[in-house]
C-alpha cells in the first residue's frame, strides 16, 4: 500500500530516543512500608540494564527488570541513619547492553513521614541532686531530645529566688548559677537549702515536657572575707604589741634611773661610813672627831634617798607584766599563722587571736598605755630583746 506525500507528512514520527514512560519525579514514603515501583522505558528492556546513584540506605533497583524496592525500617531514622521530612535525590540511569552511548540518566526525590507522633523530651546533663556549696559555681547544658516537632521554647522556674545565674530560654543553652555566701540562712535545716529547678519545653502545638533538678546548696564558708577579718585581727595584735613594748621601755628607763640614784646614794653612805672607820683610828683628835661624825652623814642619807627615789616596787611588777604579756602574744601570733593557701581552721585561729587580745587588754587596763613612739619596730625589738634587760626580768629558779 502506497501512501501519498500529503498521507506521508501526516503520519506520526516514530520515537527512536530512550527515555522512561513513567517516571515519577517526587516519592513520599510512609516509615515500616514497603515500597515497590517498576520503571519503564519506551524500548525492549531486554537490551537495557538500570542502575541507581545517591541512593538513601535501602532503597535498590533489579539492573534488568527496573523493579525499585524500599523499605524503611524504624531503627533507620532512630539511628540517624534516615531522616524525617528530607528530600533525598536519587539518580537513575539507564544503558544498553549494546551500545554504550545509547542511556540515560534522570532522577527523583524521596521523601520519608511518619504517622506516628514521637514527643521531644528536655534532657538536661545532670539528673538527681546536685550538692553544691555557697560560692561555688554551678553549670549544665540543658539539652533536648527532639521528636516528631522540635521545642520552639524553653521556660525556667526555681522554687526559691535566686540571682546572678544565666537564663535558659532554647534547647542547647547553658544554665549556669553562683549561689551567695548569705544564700543558706541559720534558719535552714542543718545548713542546707534545697532549691527545685524546672525546665518546660513547649512546641508550636503547645505539647510540653518537663525536667526537674534539685539542687542541695551547703553552707559554706567565706574565705575572702575570713581572710580579711583575720589579717585585721593579726595587725591589731601586732599594733598592741608595739604599744605595749614602747610602754615597757619607758617604765625600763624610769626604773633604771631610780635605781642608778639609789645606788649613788648607798655608794656615798658606805663612802662616808669607811672614812668614818678610817679617821676613828687616827691619832689625830681632830680626825676622831670628824670620824664619829660621817657615820650619821651616811644615816642621814637614807631617808633623803627614800625621799629622792624611792622603791617602785608597782612599776617593776607593770614591767614585768606588761613583758610576759608581749611574750604571750607573740607566741599566740605565731602559733596561730594560716597555713596553706585556704587554711580550713582560719575561723579558730582568728577567734583565739581576737580572746587573747582581749585578755591582754583586760589585764593592762590599769596600766598607761603608750598609744604613740618616735621609735620604729625595729628598734624596739632591738631593745626588748636586749640580753640585759632580758638578765633583768628573767624569773628564778627558786621562785
Amino acid at each position: 500500500m502506497a501512501f501519498s506525500q500529503e498521507e506521508t507528512d501526516t503520519l506520526p514520527s516514530v520515537d527512536t530516543s530512550l527515555r522512561i514512560i513513567n517516571l515519577t519525579p517526587y516519592v513520599t514514603q510512609n516509615i515500616d512500608s514497603v515500597f515497590v515501583y517498576q520503571f519503564s522505558i519506551n524500548k525492549d528492556p531486554n537490551q537495557y540494564y538500570f542502575f541507581l546513584r545517591n541512593a538513601p540506605v535501602g532503597l535498590s533497583i533489579g539492573k534488568n527488570s527496573g523493579i525499585v524496592t524500599f523499605r524503611a525500617p524504624k531503627n533507620y531514622f532512630q539511628s540517624g541513619r534516615l531522616k524525617y521530612d528530607f528530600a533525598y535525590g536519587v539518580q537513575i540511569g539507564v544503558q544498553s547492553l549494546s551500545y554504550p552511548t545509547d542511556r540515560i540518566d534522570t532522577s527523583f526525590s524521596i521523601v520519608f513521614y511518619n504517622t506516628e507522633i514521637i514527643p521531644s523530651k528536655i534532657k538536661p546533663t545532670v539528673s538527681g541532686t546536685v550538692y553544691i556549696e555557697e560560692g561555688q559555681a554551678l553549670s549544665f547544658t540543658v539539652q533536648c531530645e527532639i521528636g516528631s516537632f522540635p521545642f520552639e521554647t524553653v521556660l525556667f522556674s526555681s522554687s526559691v529566688p535566686i540571682e546572678n545565674y544565666k537564663p535558659v530560654s532554647s534547647c542547647g543553652d547553658d544554665f549556669s548559677w553562683t549561689p551567695g555566701f548569705d544564700f543558706v540562712k541559720e534558719t535552714d535545716s542543718a545548713k542546707v537549702k534545697v532549691v527545685i529547678l524546672t525546665f518546660i519545653g513547649s512546641t508550636k502545638f503547645k505539647t510540653r515536657d518537663t525536667a526537674i533538678v534539685t539542687i542541695a546548696v551547703r553552707n559554706a564558708l567565706n574565705y575572702p572575707v575570713a581572710k580579711q577579718n583575720y589579717e585585721n585581727v593579726q595587725l591589731a595584735t601586732r599594733r598592741y604589741i608595739l604599744q605595749l613594748k614602747f610602754s615597757f621601755l619607758q617604765l625600763d628607763r624610769r626604773l633604771r634611773k631610780t635605781k642608778h640614784i639609789r645606788l649613788a646614794f648607798d655608794l656615798v653612805s658606805a663612802g662616808t661610813a669607811l672614812t668614818g672607820t678610817i679617821l676613828n683610828t687616827s691619832s689625830s683628835t681632830g680626825d676622831q672627831k670628824t670620824g664619829k661624825i660621817l657615820p650619821s652623814v651616811g644615816l642621814a642619807l637614807t631617808p633623803i634617798k627614800e625621799a629622792a627615789a624611792p622603791n617602785k616596787p608597782v612599776e617593776q611588777n607593770q614591767a614585768a607584766l606588761i613583758r610576759s604579756t608581749i611574750k604571750r602574744l607573740e607566741y599566740i601570733l605565731q602559733d596561730n599563722l594560716l597555713v596553706g593557701e585556704k587554711d580550713e581552721e582560719i575561723v579558730v585561729k582568728t577567734t583565739r587571736l581576737k580572746d587573747e587580745l582581749r585578755q591582754a587588754q583586760m589585764q593592762m587596763i590599769d596600766i598607761p598605755i603608750a598609744f604613740s613612739t618616735d621609735l620604729s619596730e625595729e628598734e624596739l625589738n632591738e631593745y626588748f630583746n636586749n640580753p640585759k634587760v632580758n638578765r633583768k626580768y628573767r624569773l628564778s629558779r627558786n621562785r
